[in-house]
């Protein structure tokens, strides 16, 4: 989902930094053989994502929701050369595609593969993170933030993806609505939980930053 007029939204893209080579290949591998592959974090959002990354320079990273990996990738990128990246999904069918890609990367014995329910994972990754990425079923992100908060660094930073729902998230969702009803109790949380500072971007289909005090 982009809010912006598609001249202004190409511009941007244009303007910024460009897509490696290695994602290009991953994202078009994604759109031939996967589904849904608008899921994808994408150029633009994937290099959001990298500079981020390089900007906090984390020693430990959790993705809640790896898809096809290209996200992970662009995290990774902000890595210190000891550092690690644990990304968590449900789907078995897409670990290979997803080691595949990781293999290819520098950053191969730097990521973490981990196949299973996120809820039933995280507790046993023991670990205190310096970055977290949310970007798995909406139902659960505020069941994932209760997660993560008491296992992240003071100043770590938790990006949670898919914030404005198509725009949903400013309407009366119906009563089986319940992705958009629970991304609205989610962006209440961020706002009204004390332990962390939050501001929503409109990017996409909207980004959260949110810093632990």
């Amino acid at each position: 989902m982009n809010f912006l007029p598609k001249e202004i939204d190409d511009y941007i893209v244009s303007s910024s930094e460009d897509e490696p080579e290695l994602l290009q290949q991953l994202s078009k591998e994604t759109w031939q053989k996967v589904l849904v592959p608008r899921m994808l974090s994408g150029h633009y959002q994937g290099r959001l994502l990298s500079l981020l990354s390089k900007l906090i320079q984390p020693k430990t990273i959790l993705e809640i929701g790896t898809y096809t990996g290209y996200s992970a990738l662009c995290l990774a990128e902000g890595l210190p050369k000891q550092g690690v990246l644990h990304t968590i999904d449900t789907n078995e069918e897409l670990v290979d595609f997803q080691k595949k890609y990781f293999d290819k990367s520098p950053y191969k014995n730097q990521i973490k593969q981990h196949l299973g329910n996120a809820l039933k994972v995280i507790p046993k990754l023991d670990e205190k993170f310096d970055l977290v990425f949310i970007d798995a079923d909406k139902t659960n992100y505020s069941n994932y933030f209760h997660l993560i908060i008491d296992q992240m660094n003071p100043g770590g930073i938790i990006l949670s993806d898919n914030v404005l729902w198509s725009g949903k998230v400013t309407t009366k969702p119906e009563v089986k609505d319940h992705d958009t009803i629970a991304l609205i109790a989610y962006n209440q949380l961020l706002k009204e939980d004390l332990r962390i500072e939050t501001v929503v971007l409109p990017i996409r289909d909207g980004l959260t930053i949110s810093r632990v005090k």
